[in-house]
């Protein structure tokens, strides 16, 4: 009795492993499908993106703007946005806290 779920084998059915060459052109056709599933989700990603993009354009002076003052900022006195960043992160984990409370309550 056999262990295994595989079906019984009629005898003299020997398969053989398939030749190196058989193994890299399935290899290779393997790989080729992957590039054009890569391709089709790239394209796809870019669809789909393309709203924030346009919309990111938009914003992207501002950010840079603030993102360059804060870096300023940092520069001459590292201790003043250290602790800024401290109460910036214990505040959302007191808005992450208080929102999972609202939560179990309801």
């Amino acid at each position: 009795m056999s262990l295994t779920n595989a079906p019984a084998k009629p005898p003299g059915a020997e398969t053989k492993p398939p030749s190196r060459a058989e193994r890299k052109a399935r290899l290779l056709a393997e790989l080729e499908q992957q590039r054009v599933n890569i391709l089709v989700d790239s394209d796809q990603l870019l669809n789909a993106a393309s709203p924030l993009d346009s919309g990111w354009q938009r914003f992207k002076i501002p950010a840079y703007l603030i993102g360059g003052l804060a870096a300023l900022r940092l520069a001459r006195n590292p201790r003043g946005a250290l602790a800024g960043g401290r109460k910036v992160l214990a505040g959302y984990m007191l808005y992450r806290k208080l929102k999972l409370l609202a939560k179990v309550t309801t």
